[in-house]
């Protein structure tokens, strides 16, 4: 995936099978659930066309960031993602110009990719998630 492009939107749900719904309406497929434990996650992405792609993110335990999203704003839009070609120097090139990190080194997230979180205090209130594919 190219730089700069939006690899996926991560939207909060209570419940993948009701929120796959609309978007299957819509034209999208889905993949199969991948539960990402050390993110107490399970997800299920909705693929468009192209390299439209939209993850439905459930809770696995009321002690999750997403279950802690969904308590605070409601179910919803939680984040969005960016492709990075090299993640681990763009964590650094974003830190040395002023932005706040949630994570300052990289973590592996679902398809084994390497992710890592710009807290939205320094993206206008938007969650932002580097996304770099591992070949």
């Amino acid at each position: 995936m190219k730089s700069g492009s939006i690899n996926h939107i991560g939207i909060a749900t209570l419940s993948l099978d009701e929120a796959e719904k609309i978007w299957s309406i819509l034209g999208f497929t889905s993949t199969s659930d991948e539960i990402i434990e050390d993110q107490g996650v399970t997800v299920r992405y909705m693929r468009g066309a192209g390299n439209t792609n939209i993850e439905l993110l459930e809770p696995i335990s009321n002690e999750s960031p997403i279950s802690r999203f969904i308590e605070k704003k409601g179910i919803g839009i939680q984040q969005i993602a960016i492709n990075v070609e090299n993640i681990e120097s763009k964590i650094i090139e974003l830190k040395n110009n002023g932005f706040r990190m949630i994570n300052d080194e990289p973590v592996k997230g679902s398809d084994g990719k390497m992710i890592a979180f710009i807290h939205p205090s320094s993206c206008g209130g938007v969650l932002v998630e580097l996304v770099q594919n591992i070949t």
